[in-house]
């Protein structure tokens, strides 16, 4: 039996953390990885050459986000996580969930926006085009959370709990459409919640904790529905091959145990980056009151005091 279309994954030796780690590069997230760290190191290097500065942890947060998903798609991890639910699990929640973050930490489209050039007057370049869809109807629909919140949920229970999940193993193109969609989610669902990018719907700081936590419960329903089961429940991994030496049920308990845990890792996360963020909009909100104060010679102060003399005159 061929697993996932992928002859190569029949005689893979028991699975450890070094075997697992070994080189093997899918070339579409390879050359896609190569490909924004390039971009995004032009529009870093960009931005310096014209003497104008950017944040080095945005620099970090971005480049470990596509090592994030460089260290799942370009190694062993691959094709252990074709055959053994366990792996796939920790490939679907960093990508899905930690990478995303790290991205969106990153603010790529704030930098694309401050480094690509202005295409002139009545033409449209690569920067107005951008402009165009982020303030498109399209983008106000797909970072809603009436939109996000369901498809986060749905990229569970409508794939695992049924056929579509086998079907898409089958082939490589599945296989990586079904990663790049886990990607997708991640980031719009995680965008309006705590990016640092501009966007359509960008709420409150209190409205955003609550949007972060109204997914994650689900995502620990998920992990226990896994871990209780009494037998395999998704195909694809029912028959793992002999030279893995483990037992189905048993990984799917362990795939059930990372989909939980998983669940905690970005809430801390994002709440750390929210409350980073709420500070430092509180900071800047202050500056600028400290700011029109010392232009207007604090004018709301000096109305205050004349009323309260205004009152004593009254009282006397």
């Amino acid at each position: 039996m061929d697993h996932g279309g992928h002859g190569m994954t029949m005689d893979l030796p028991p699975f450890t953390l070094g075997r697992g780690l070994a080189w093997s590069a899918d070339p579409f997230f390879l050359i896609a990885c190569l490909l924004g760290l390039a971009l995004y190191g032009w529009g870093v290097v960009r931005l310096m050459r014209r003497g104008d500065k950017w944040p080095v942890g945005r620099t970090v947060a971005f480049v470990a986000g596509v090592l994030s998903v460089a260290l799942m798609m370009c190694t062993k991890l691959n094709e252990y996580g074709m055959v053994m639910f366990s792996v796939h699990m920790v490939q679907h929640m960093v990508i899905s969930m930690v990478s995303p973050i790290l991205l969106l930490l990153g603010a790529p489209i704030t930098l694309a926006l401050r480094a690509l050039p202005p295409a002139g007057r009545g033409r449209k370049g690569p920067r107005e085009l951008l402009l165009m869809l982020l303030h498109s109807r399209y983008m106000r629909i797909i970072t809603h959370p009436a939109f996000t919140i369901p498809l986060f949920i749905a990229s569970l229970y409508a794939l695992y709990f049924t056929p579509l999940f086998d079907t898409l193993m089958g082939s490589q193109a599945g296989h990586i459409g079904m990663m790049v969609h886990f990607l997708a989610v991640g980031v719009v669902f995680f965008w309006p919640i705590m990016g640092v990018d501009p966007g359509p719907h960008r709420p409150g700081y209190l409205m955003r904790m609550l949007e972060l936590f109204a997914g994650m419960p689900f995502h620990a329903f998920f992990g226990i529905a896994l871990m209780m089961a009494s037998s395999p429940m998704v195909e694809t991994f029912k028959n793992p091959p002999a030279s893995l030496g483990i037992d189905a049920l048993s990984d799917q308990n362990a795939a059930g145990g990372i989909a939980w845990a998983f669940s905690e890792v970005p809430s801390v996360l994002v709440l750390l980056a929210l409350l980073f963020q709420w500070y430092a909009s509180e900071e800047r909100q202050a500056r600028r009151s400290d700011r029109a104060a010392d232009r207007d010679g604090d004018k709301e102060l000096a109305a205050y005091n004349a009323y309260l003399a205004s009152l004593n005159t009254r009282g006397g």
